[in-house]
């Protein structure tokens, strides 16, 4: 283990973080919400948090081994996370506990969308912003954003990759070269943010709502400026915007770069994940619109159509997003959306839960097993388009279901301790694992009445979830340690 390394590239990693600071500061000064001193103190603290890391080791270049990339990006989100609630701690507006602010600051950064907060419509600009910003960041990851960035100080980034990137096919390049790759995916991502803020502008948003909630969308964070989520704006046009750039953040940005680059969509329709996402939002949609107008919960068909299809597309793809109460509606459909959660986006997006490549590997598998029980000696590969997908790929999913699902009962049985009912700990649990954000019984508005032991279980689940579990497991195992 190259204990020097990490540590320097940890120092640098979180100078480069107090750089974040400044754009609060910036919004603070233009809105003059006098709530400019928690971001001035929150930069100077994590820079020289971050030099003092990095000086004594300043001159250390070993090359950054792959078990060295995991104990970086682990710790980093560690860290990062108890860094980023500095100024939600600092400030006078809100008042938050230290276990409430890591709560928050982690909740945005793993993009979970989770809240312990109330009152937001009533909050400074520069705070609103910040917990925004968080998730824009978190989204596609910092430490691919620091991959590109990394290689100019003399650090190569391909080890932070491979442990940053979730997914049975994280391997595959965009380009040759590392740099380049998280370059492309920025350029991506920033498009779509960008995009997606003028589009919110041109529905009706004032500009400060419509680039808060792109940085949200993109991220498919689920954090909003307003109590009532996107449900504040009452509007369709606002809806719709907000579901096309849901569905488009939760696809592989990979096959968008591809899309860019070649000038050409039939990327789309040749991938066999994409089809099985497009295939899930579509069935799950069509069930919960029909259920709403069968069961007569809106008197207006355009209301059951336009709620359904907004909290089916929010839900499954682990944003967060509300337009209505959810957790409320007849019958089996709030618990039919927490489980479509578990689906969660394509491998490559912002999405959390289980990923669908997983989930579509894991049902052909199932049903080459029910084959074989006709054909004993039949040789049956598993594919994913044409191609056959690795023994070992195959295996490597089986071992992530398994592990998530012992993970899932463990933090059940441990939410349930603290006291709350059945119903509110399996969704709290679902809704952190899963990074989605809201759930039901206590939790449906928020985590705000659960214990402090509970949130910080829920933080541990944040982090299990938007690291794809085995990056942070890893570090507790003996083989890890092992020379």
């Amino acid at each position: 283990m190259n204990w020097t390394v990490a540590q320097r590239i940890l120092g640098l990693l979180l100078m480069m973080f107090s750089v974040t600071m400044i754009p609060p500061m910036l919004v603070s000064a233009l809105f003059r919400d006098q709530s400019l001193l928690p971001f001035v103190e929150s930069f100077a603290f994590i820079l020289f948090a971050g030099m003092v890391v990095w000086f004594p080791v300043r001159g250390k270049r070993k090359d950054l081994r792959l078990r060295d990339g995991f104990l970086v990006v682990a710790s980093f989100w560690t860290v990062l996370g108890t860094a980023g609630a500095l100024p939600l701690y600092l400030a006078d507006m809100p008042s938050m506990s230290f276990t409430d602010a890591v709560f928050e600051s982690m909740s945005g950064l793993t993009t979970t969308g989770a809240t312990v907060l109330t009152g937001l419509d009533s909050l400074p600009e520069s705070i609103l912003y910040y917990r925004q910003q968080l998730q824009w960041f978190g989204g596609m990851g910092i430490i691919v954003l620091a991959v590109a960035v990394l290689p100019m100080l003399g650090v190569g980034g391909m080890q932070l990759y491979r442990a940053e990137t979730p997914g049975p096919v994280k391997d595959t390049k965009l380009t040759p070269r590392i740099t380049e790759t998280a370059k492309a995916l920025w350029y991506v991502y920033l498009a779509f943010t960008l995009a997606c803020m003028f589009c919110y502008w041109l529905a009706g948003m004032p500009w400060f709502d419509a680039l808060c909630h792109a940085f949200s969308t993109v991220a498919i964070g689920g954090f909003s400026t307003h109590d009532l989520s996107i449900g504040y704006f009452d509007s369709t046009a606002v809806d719709i915007v907000a579901i096309v750039f849901m569905i488009l953040a939760g696809v592989n940005f990979s096959l968008h770069f591809f899309a860019w680059k070649n000038v050409s969509i039939r990327h789309y329709a040749l991938d066999p994940e994409f089809r099985a996402y497009f295939f899930v939002l579509l069935v799950l949609s069509s069930i919960v619109i029909f259920s709403l107008f069968f069961l007569g919960t809106y008197s207006d068909p355009n209301d059951s159509v336009i709620n359904g299809l907004f909290q089916s597309v929010s839900i499954a793809t682990t944003t967060g997003f509300t337009t209505a109460n959810y957790a409320a509606w007849p019958g089996a459909l709030p618990v039919l959306l927490i489980f479509a959660s578990f689906v969660g986006g394509c491998a490559g997006s912002t999405g959390g839960g289980i990923k669908v490549i997983r989930w579509l590997l894991i049902a052909k598998q199932g049903a080459r097993e029910i084959v074989r029980l006709v054909h004993p000696s039949a040789e049956i590969p598993v594919k994913l388009g044409h191609s056959a997908v690795q023994v070992r790929v195959v295996d490597a999913v089986w071992g992530f279901f398994s592990v998530y699902i012992v993970v899932f009962g463990i933090m059940l049985l441990a939410m349930m301790s603290t006291g709350l009912d059945q119903v509110t700990a399996f969704s709290a649990v679902a809704a952190t694992l899963n990074n989605l954000g809201p759930g039901l019984g206590e939790v449906a508005a928020g985590f705000m009445t659960v214990s402090d032991t509970g949130k910080w279980i829920s933080i541990i689940g944040m982090l299990l979830g938007r690291l794809e579990i085995f990056t942070l497991l890893v570090l507790i195992t003996p083989t890890f340690w092992r020379h």
